[in-house]
C-alpha cells in the first residue's frame, strides 16, 4: 500500500476492475472492419465459422462494397488461382451462409480476386508447399579459365568479369548429338 493511509491521498482506480482482452481491440477492430464496409465485424472474426473451415482454408473475405442501387452488396473473397475455380463453384452456399450471419439478405454478390482490392502489396494469399527456387549450378574451372583466357584484351574491368562469368556459364553447357545443349 502506499500512501500515508489517509483515503484522500489513496491512488485513484479506474473503478472497471479487469476487462477481457476482446474489450480493449473492439473498438480498433471495429473501425477497421467498418473501413472496409463489413457492418458485422463476426464475419471478419468468425470466417471459419460462418463459410466453413474448407472454404476458409481457401479464401478470406477482403471487402464489403455497397452498390448505389441498393439492391444488396457485394463481397470481394480473396483466393489463389487454384482454388479459384472450387470456390467458384461454392458461391451459392457461402452467400447463403454470409447472409444467415447479417441476419437478412445483405449480400446479393460475391466476386473472387487473387489479389487485395487495394493492390498487391496489402493482400497475398499463401502458397503452401511450393519448392523455393534452386541455385543454378557454378560454372566448371576449366570454363572459367577459358573465359578468362579469352577476355584478356578487355580494359574496362567491369565488363570484362561480366564476360568472364558470362562465358564461364556458356561453355560450362555441354552439347548432345542431337544438338541440345545441357548443364554440365
Amino acid at each position: 500500500m502506499t500512501g500515508t493511509g489517509d483515503p484522500a491521498v489513496a491512488p485513484r482506480r479506474r473503478g472497471q476492475g479487469f476487462r477481457a482482452a476482446a474489450a480493449l481491440v473492439q473498438a480498433p477492430v471495429r473501425a477497421a472492419s467498418e473501413a472496409r464496409g463489413f457492418a458485422v465485424t463476426r464475419l471478419l472474426t468468425h470466417w471459419a465459422e460462418v463459410a466453413g473451415a474448407d472454404i476458409a482454408a481457401m479464401a478470406l473475405p477482403v471487402k464489403v462494397g455497397y452498390g448505389r442501387e441498393g439492391f444488396g452488396a457485394t463481397l470481394t473473397l480473396l483466393t489463389t488461382g487454384a482454388e479459384a475455380p472450387i470456390v467458384q463453384m461454392r458461391l451459392p452456399q457461402i452467400r447463403d451462409r454470409v447472409n444467415a450471419c447479417y441476419g437478412y439478405n445483405a449480400i446479393a454478390r460475391i466476386v473472387i480476386t487473387q489479389t487485395a482490392p487495394g493492390g498487391f502489396a496489402e493482400g497475398r494469399p499463401a502458397f503452401d508447399g511450393a519448392p523455393a527456387a534452386s541455385a543454378p549450378p557454378a560454372p566448371d574451372v576449366a570454363a572459367l579459365r577459358t573465359a578468362t583466357a579469352l577476355c584478356r584484351g578487355i580494359g574496362n574491368d567491369d565488363l570484362r568479369g561480366a564476360l568472364e562469368a558470362l562465358g564461364g556459364k556458356v561453355l560450362s553447357r555441354k552439347t548432345t548429338q542431337d544438338g541440345r545443349t545441357t548443364k554440365g
